[in-house]
């Protein structure tokens, strides 16, 4: 059992210490929970996957395609994505 305390700023804000960020995997961009119980609070980690995460799944070995400009995303989604959605409802 990990135990450490922090301070609460006049902000109302907690840093969460390094030791509990390792223990509950969590990394700048996370969600964490706190839940409540009386006097009591726990902290964990949200079960939701961070962009990073997902990118690291698909991409082990890092991206090494040419990056796209808005314009290519744009024209790649536009009319095919448009047109599948059209069809899917009638």
């Amino acid at each position: 059992m990990l135990e450490i305390q922090s301070k609460l700023t006049s902000q109302g804000q907690v840093s969460i210490p390094a030791a509990v960020r390792s223990a509950l995997g969590v990394k700048p961009g996370a969600t964490i929970r706190w839940t409540v119980d009386g006097q009591s609070v726990s902290v964990s980690r949200e079960k939701k996957y961070t962009f990073e995460d997902i990118h690291k799944v698909l991409f082990p070995n890092g991206y090494a395609g040419k990056p796209k400009t808005d314009a290519e995303i744009r024209a790649a989604r536009g009319g095919g994505a448009v047109a599948r959605y059209k069809r899917s409802l009638a």
